[in-house]
């Protein structure tokens, strides 16, 4: 097998060159090829100075994923590293593209750094539940200082080229060939008589600062907005090895915290998020050789708060977007609107003027149906009702041109009678959104009936090229996430009945890692919604499948939430900080009166059973059924769209954690206490008894 790593001689400069599709991941072979071309230099003397690139399209970005999981192979990256930065004749990276992990703790072993204007550097092993394990802790902090350092290692986020040449992580900015940079580089660094500096003997930024301060800010501030996670708190022990500790013990400080988030649970649920995610788009029955329809042009049917979301996704995704709407005067608020959104952007200086003024030239507003006779896809989003549904979808069929994708983003609705309101149901698929659209990562891709192969293969390509998390998911009451959260809020709501709070019922589930609890979720989306639903729910629900009453009295007594200042919480104006509703106790009081339920304190274990169960349970169904293709997509539907932590995995996860028998035996427990919302899945049923999982499936 030919070696990813191949060297070239310029005079007495030695090219190490990657070229490792398609990222130039540092697996085995990278590895030695690295040590033995480093190697060899050093035992050349005709070689006075090293220089490494990367062919492609990034240096080098972590580590490899294939071998996740796997027993490791020597030499191992900080073996390769350390030897790279105790060479006795200079080194110099050549970065562009990316430097990520074990990429840029590569990069900061060598002597020296340069890198174009567009590369971005940094170490996200936080967000796989570990921290950097070849030298990142240590070495990073010497470049730019310990605050620094915590914030870029505890974040996991990178910064770009033009930021890491200020902090001195970056020696200069290129243009160019890269190798032909990179050799100028090197043979300045002989003309001036230079030779190694080694980033590990550097104290500069070590010193006259306190460090100390640094370490304890950042603790206190993991412990008021992440509390519970397990790496963050050793990437700052870590740290704090690099000025307390010489380098050779830092090192082996650092090896020990990087074995003990190796081992963490929250590791192996956030590198199952990470997978699940890049499995979540592939459909098995899809033919390879489906064909793409190729989408020039959008179009979105209302210009509320979610169809301009959806517009803003288009127009960022540089495709021309038309808004829809009944009036002049509902166009131009529409469009009004966009440009506010994005006038937000501006003011937070992550979007410039110009950046604006382009994106909202790709954005129109029409009022007539027969504007849209040339778009290639259109994205209904109305109001959530079959009759108003039914004439949007009359008005496409009869305006569309042939091949036109005509999408609903129904979040509940049924798809496939949606489909019969035209004369090409083959044509007809879900695009769900989630609000706010232009700012949530999932996009629920619902397959009806008589969704085509083509049509299916093109939502999916939709998605990727608006950046979305894209799921496919079959049709039924609120698809996979909605349906779901149907069971987790009611649960919530009987929890209030039984004796809970807002405030505690929510706190026990943002302690357990969620974003938001339910009832702050229900205030921020509108109370009025989920009465919508169940109002609508109600007319066919059978009579044993009881229904919880504070949600209605709420609504009687005018409390929807934000929109009204009142709701679970009331909030004073123009804040969202939710504060207790003096009203509520009242109400909750009467609910329970009326179920003849004494109401009791609960516990947050109990708390979090009754609702995380319950979409446990759902979620087992849902896959009984077919909606959702594999109980990991379920998982990427919560983390993405609902908020629920990455270090639990997502429900379906975090249920083959617990041991899907212990999760059985309660759930049929509350079925016996709580009636039959809480029947068990067959599903659930059978993998528990035969000791199986979720991801065995």
């Amino acid at each position: 097998m030919t070696s990813p790593i191949r060297t070239e001689r310029h005079d007495n400069v030695l090219v190490v060159i990657s070229d490792n599709p398609p990222v130039n991941a540092l697996g085995i072979a990278v590895r030695e090829g690295l040590q033995q071309s480093f190697n060899a230099a050093e035992a050349d003397p005709d070689v006075k100075a090293i220089v490494l690139v990367c062919e492609g399209m990034t240096f080098m970005a972590g580590a490899d994923i294939k071998e996740f999981g796997k027993p490791p192979k020597e030499p191992s990256l900080p073996e390769v590293v350390n030897g790279i930065e105790a060479g006795s004749k200079p080194s110099v990276a050549v970065i562009h593209g990316t430097a990520l992990g074990g990429g840029l703790e590569v990069a900061v072993s060598c002597h020296y750094r340069i890198a174009v204007k567009s590369a971005k550097v940094g170490l996200p092993e936080v967000k796989l539940g570990l921290l950097p394990g070849a030298g990142g802790t240590q070495r990073l902090p010497r470049l730019v200082g310990v605050a620094k350092a915590l914030d870029m290692i505890v974040s996991g986020n990178p910064i770009g080229a033009a930021e890491a040449h200020d902090l001195g992580v970056i020696d200069e900015l290129v243009e160019g060939d890269l190798t032909a940079a990179g050799i100028a580089f090197a043979e300045k660094l002989l003309a001036e008589g230079k030779g190694p500096r080694r980033t590990g003997e550097r104290t500069d930024k070590l010193e006259g600062v306190d460090n100390a301060a640094a370490v304890a800010a950042k603790r206190a501030e993991i412990e008021k907005k992440i509390p519970g996670l397990f790496s963050p708190q050793r990437c700052v022990s870590a740290v704090e090895a690099a000025f307390a500790l010489p380098l050779a013990e830092g090192l082996k400080r650092e090896r020990e915290l990087f074995a003990e988030c190796l081992v963490s649970p929250q590791r192996a649920a956030l590198v199952h998020a990470f997978f699940s995610e890049r499995q979540a788009s592939k459909i098995n029955d899809l033919p390879k050789d489906t064909p793409v329809r190729d989408i020039k042009s959008a179009a979105v049917i209302g210009g509320g708060t979610m169809g301009v979301g959806i517009a803003i996704c288009f127009a960022n995704a540089g495709i021309p977007v038309k808004i829809l709407e009944i009036s002049s005067e509902a166009r131009d608020k529409a469009l009004e609107r966009a440009r506010d959104t994005y006038g937000m952007s501006v003011k937070r200086g992550s979007l410039t003027q110009d950046a604006l003024e382009k994106r909202m030239s790709l954005i129109s507003g029409v009022t007539d149906y027969a504007d849209l006779s040339d778009v290639d896809v259109v994205v209904e989003a109305v109001f959530e009702d079959m009759g108003v549904k039914q004439k949007v979808f009359e008005a496409l069929d009869a305006n569309c041109k042939p091949g036109a994708i005509l999408a609903s983003n129904t979040s509940s609705l049924d798809l496939n009678q949606i489909a019969q309101f035209t004369k090409r149901p083959e044509d007809v698929v879900g695009l769900h959104f989630f609000s706010p659209a232009n700012v949530m990562r999932l996009l629920e891709v619902v397959r009806g009936e008589k969704t085509s192969f083509e049509v299916l293969a093109t939502a999916m390509a939709i998605g990727k090229k608006l950046k979305k998390v894209s799921v496919p998911v079959g049709v039924c009451d609120g698809f996979v996430g909605n349906r779901m959260v149907f069971q987790y809020g009611r649960e919530s709501e009987f929890l209030l009945e039984e004796g809970g709070t807002p405030e505690q019922i929510d706190g026990a589930l943002r302690k357990f890692g969620l974003a938001m609890g339910p009832f702050a979720m229900r205030d921020l989306s509108g109370l009025d919604i989920g009465l919508a639903i169940r109002n609508r729910q109600r007319q066919t629900l059978p009579a044993e499948f009881k229904l919880p009453t504070v949600l209605d009295k709420m609504a009687e007594a005018g409390l929807l939430g934000q929109k009204t200042g009142k709701g679970f919480y009331v909030y004073e104006k123009g804040s969202r900080t939710p504060l207790p509703n003096p009203e509520l106790p009242a109400i909750m009081e009467a609910a329970s009166k009326e179920q003849g339920i004494e109401r009791r304190e609960l516990s947050d274990e109990y708390i979090i059973e009754r609702t995380i169960y319950a979409l446990i349970n759902e979620g087992a169904k849902i896959l009984e059924e077919g909606i959702a293709q594999r109980a990991s997509d379920i998982d990427v539907i919560y983390l993405n769209g609902y908020g629920f932590p990455a270090h639990q995995g997502g429900p379906m996860f975090y249920a083959d954690a617990i041991g899907l028998d212990r999760v059985y035996a309660r759930i049929c427990e509350f079925h016996e206490q709580h009636g039959a919302w809480w029947k068990p899945a067959a599903l659930l049923e059978k993998l528990a008894k035969e000791g199986r999982k979720f991801a065995d499936l």
